[in-house]
């Protein structure tokens, strides 16, 4: 996840720390990266690896997959694509145990 430095400062984040991300929807864990060119308030996200629900005592997805934390809702009957561009969320450093990271290991199975 990208923020504006200012943002991370008054958050207690710096480069590299681990963030805890939530929206009324879901949550998850992102890596903090700071970006000069971003303007305060906004946090920028790419799509993360698929969706790890193993530490569901942490966050919903601890792989930093932002579907999460958007609303199942298409855009478009076009597209049905997911309307995650424009999420509010609360952003927080996280200072627990950190959940294994799997992304190179198959999804785990809900089944």
């Amino acid at each position: 996840m990208r923020l504006n430095p200012a943002d991370a400062r008054a958050r207690g984040l710096r480069a590299g720390d681990v963030a805890l991300v939530r929206s009324p929807q879901g949550s998850l864990l992102a890596g903090v990266a700071l970006d000069d060119g971003l303007l305060p308030g906004v946090a920028r996200m790419h799509t993360g690896a698929w969706c790890d629900p193993s530490a569901p005592h942490v966050a919903d997805c601890v792989a930093g997959n932002v579907n999460v934390l958007t609303r199942d809702a298409p855009t478009s009957t076009l597209t049905q694509a997911t309307s995650g561009a424009h999420v509010p969320v609360a952003i927080t450093r996280h200072d627990g145990e950190l959940p294994p990271v799997r992304p190179h290991e198959p999804p785990l199975s809900l089944g």
